[in-house]
């Protein structure tokens, strides 16, 4: 590395711890980023795609899968966004996945098109393996989704989207706990618990009823009026940060929260 590249970097450093602007963060955090320039050639679905034979999955976020609510709409939003264009690929701290897949935030035109599906409604935030510079920037693009009312971020119309209250979610003992401060029974039948990636916890056929709680916990038991086990994963809940997602019957959001 030559001595005036050196000597910027240094300059940008003291810069950044005189005035501390987030901004400025992000400027020196993509300086020294491991970036790239391709050519998009195929999109394999709403968080991946393709170029020259390689695979990139997109940071930050995690779109439908096939069979899905808007599978095809978050493919068809990339492909319109992107396909067939050059883009400037910005990798993370990991460079590929377990699947030999690269790891990137995707930019065209300076524009950051991960962030884009999200506030479109296509996908949700995703941070796996942590929170980065970017997370408060997805966190913020899925607000405004929510305030838009479209797609994933659709409010439930359900009678009992209003009533139930999430009391608690523990990541140390993976435990849920709902309350329906309703006066009335709530049928919970078919809605569903996701975290930020591709766990997914539907309820059985069960009435919530007034003022009641009910516990839903990771792991093996016998499900009753008061605790539902979400069984086959060892852990839900990572320590890193998760957002969970309630859904009712219909898809319709309910509950969204983040820690």
């Amino acid at each position: 590395m030559g001595s005036k590249k050196i000597s910027l970097i240094f300059l940008l450093l003291a810069i950044f711890i005189l005035i501390g602007y987030s901004w400025l963060d992000k400027v020196l955090e993509n300086f020294l980023s491991d970036y790239e320039i391709v050519y998009v050639d195929r999109i394999i679905d709403g968080d991946t795609i393709e170029s020259n034979g390689t695979s990139i999955r997109l940071l930050g976020i995690n779109s439908p899968e096939k069979k899905e609510p808007y599978y095809p709409e978050a493919k068809d939003f990339l492909e319109k966004e992107i396909l067939n264009k050059i883009v400037r690929l910005e990798y993370g701290k990991d460079k590929k996945d377990k699947y030999n897949r690269g790891l990137a935030y995707a930019f065209l035109n300076g524009e950051n098109i991960n962030l884009k599906i999200v506030e479109n409604g296509f996908a949700n935030y995703y941070f796996p393996s942590g929170k980065d510079i970017y997370y408060n920037d997805f966190k913020k693009a899925w607000e405004n989704c929510i305030d838009s009312n479209k797609n994933l971020c659709e409010i439930s119309k359900n009678i009992c989207a209003n009533c139930i209250e999430l009391i608690s979610l523990d990541y140390n003992s993976q435990e849920i706990l709902l309350f329906n401060k309703c006066n009335f029974n709530c049928e919970l039948k078919n809605w569903t618990i996701k975290d930020e990636g591709r766990k997914k916890f539907i309820f059985p056929e069960i009435n919530l009823s007034p003022k009641k709680e009910i516990k839903i916990k990771v792991g093996e038991g016998q499900n009753n009026q008061e605790t539902l086990f979400w069984t086959g994963e060892e852990y839900v809940w990572t320590k890193t940060g998760d957002t969970l997602f309630l859904r009712d019957n219909l898809e319709g959001l309910v509950i969204w929260e983040s820690y």
